[in-house]
């Protein structure tokens, strides 16, 4: 067996071990395609489902958010099936495209050894669970592109390619089309491409110019695009609106002297689902100090993207557990970094590979496994129904299945539904439209001075279609609605089921540990639990 392995080149092990670790991956990830959609990837899907039908963004769907993710959700339906297990697929291909975007990314910067290890620590921390891995959010398809880019940028100006360069921008361009937060991998890169060219004597200003225009005219390539398809589509006044107006006061709602108490509050299942993964990563910061392997360069690019990879989960101080995705590369990078320096230490006293790289492997074998087994019951034993409820609590993900299959039977194409609570995934799964643009309730119950205006807006959607059924959803995190929030919105609706224009047909009761349904003519009243959905259909 030896001699076998010791035949087969190291380059060539290298990129069998890395596929291995897909493959495991994969592996883990198809025993979870089936998790119901939760209602940021219902919200990807159904305006992706609209593009697919030839309805630009922001037409019928408002969000601050970059257009990207619905393209990049309409593209994958398009090929894999407009179902949450096509999506689900999806992020398998993506999370997969970026495990070997960051070992090439670290083999460029470090070795291979370094590169698996990034690749596998990435792996396993991108499937946890309170970082919501098995979801499609956005975060993962802002990094495979942040990672391309940033791959394609230091081998840019390792060549001296401008080609390269410009293909970099339009990379992170992309990266950012699919969530403002991206827009740190951006500067990230610019920051290196200057400190690149002035750590040089003499520095070569020209080079430096011609580099920075490069790497952003290749951004700003991708967002004049983006300007002439929402100009030619007839959004472009709601998609500035969205996109910078709104966006702009959405960031402003959470006060900074709150910030670190919601970064704990969300950052430490994280470690927790990982600890020994996690003391990798941060002895990875000792590790750069002193190993001498590592260029100054590529210590300095290492130590900013720390810097920006934190920076792009800041935007308004959210911090909610999907966001810190967009921190795991990074994470996985320096893990690697920690295993590289020990092997070199090891080496110090034992020329042996067998001593050199077996304790080692046997460490980063731990620290994989002890996250894994932490949560063996999420990742292989709960069902769905159950992976849903730990990981978002009762919202009513799971049950939007049924309900869209009961709309679904009872509706017409042509048919709209309006959805008092912020349930998007619904009309996806049923295949018909929102009464409103207006797809969340949040905007409108959040304090700014758009909110009034939002709700007499989505009353006057509602009664200008108006829909086949009405739904609304009693649970707390489908409103996030505050003291402060206007409530003209359930006022009108309270009005309107008073006046008899409408009958009860369907009742949907949450629990932790099941769901109740009551459908016309057996439908009951009142709810006995807290938490429910309530059907309505126009007389």
């Amino acid at each position: 067996m030896k001699s076998i392995i010791e035949g087969i080149p190291k380059k060539r092990i290298s990129l069998y071990v890395l596929v291995l670790i897909i493959m495991l991956d994969g592996i883990i990830r198809v025993g979870l395609l089936g998790v119901p959609l939760e209602r940021d990837e219902g919200e990807y899907a159904y305006a992706g489902q609209l593009i697919l039908q030839g309805v630009p963004p922001y037409q019928e769907v408002f969000n601050m958010k970059l257009p990207g993710i619905y393209a990049a959700y309409a593209f994958f339906m398009a090929i894999l099936g407009q179902t949450h297990q096509g999506i689900h697929l999806a992020l398998l291909i993506v999370n997969a495209i970026t495990i070997i975007l960051i070992y090439f990314l670290a083999k460029h910067i470090v070795n291979q050894p370094c590169a698996l290890i990034s690749a596998a620590g990435f792996a396993v921390l991108s499937l946890g669970q309170s970082v919501q891995g098995v979801y499609a959010h956005a975060e993962h398809f802002v990094i495979m592109f942040a990672m391309g880019g940033l791959l394609l940028m230091l081998r840019g100006l390792a060549t001296e390619n401008p080609v390269k360069l410009f293909l970099a921008g339009v990379l992170l361009c992309l990266g950012f089309m699919m969530k403002q937060h991206g827009i740190a991998f951006i500067a990230l890169a610019l920051v290196y491409i200057a400190y690149d060219s002035l750590r040089k004597r003499p520095i070569l200003w020209r080079e430096l110019m011609m580099r920075l225009f490069t790497v952003a005219g290749g951004v700003l390539t991708v967002l004049a695009i983006l300007c002439m398809i929402m100009i030619w589509t007839g959004v472009f006044s709601a998609f500035r609106f969205w996109t910078i107006d709104y966006a702009s006061t959405y960031i402003t709602q959470i006060p900074i002297n709150k910030a670190w108490s919601i970064f704990i509050t969300s950052f430490k299942p994280i470690v927790f689902s990982a600890p020994l993964l996690w003391i990798l990563v941060g002895a990875g910061f000792l590790a750069l100090a002193k190993e001498s392997g590592i260029t100054r360069p590529y210590k300095f690019f290492l130590l900013i993207f720390a810097v920006f990879s934190i920076l792009s989960i800041c935007p308004g101080f959210y911090f909610r557990g999907h966001y810190f995705v967009l921190l795991l590369p990074w994470a996985g990078v320096f893990a690697g970094i920690t295993i590289y320096v020990l092997i070199d230490f090891i080496s110090k006293f034992s020329s042996r590979e067998i001593i050199r790289y077996g304790a080692p492997v046997l460490l980063v074998a731990i620290c994989l496994f002890q996250s894994i087994y932490k949560q063996r019951d999420y990742l292989f034993n709960m069902t769905y129904f159950q992976i849903s409820r730990s990981t978002c609590w009762l919202n009513p993900f799971h049950e939007s299945l049924n309900i869209a299959e009961f709309l679904k039977g009872h509706t017409g194409p042509e048919d709209r539904i309006a959805i008092f609570g912020s349930e998007p995934q619904i009309f996806f799964y049923s295949k018909r439209r929102s009464a409103s643009s207006y797809i969340y309730m949040y905007p409108m119950m959040e304090k700014h001075d758009f909110a009034l205006s939002m709700q007499k807006d989505f009353i006057k959607n509602v009664e200008a279609t108006n829909p086949k059924y009405i739904l609304y959803v009693n649970v707390p995190t489908s409103w996030l609605m505050t003291k402060n929030s206007h409530k003209i919105v359930l006022e009108w609706l309270d009005n309107y089921l008073q006046k008899g224009q409408t009958r009860l047909v369907g009742l949907v009761e949450l629990s932790d540990e099941k769901s109740s349904y009551y459908w016309y003519p057996d439908v009951k009243w009142p709810a006995t639990s807290k938490y429910w959905v309530a059907i309505f259909e126009r007389r």
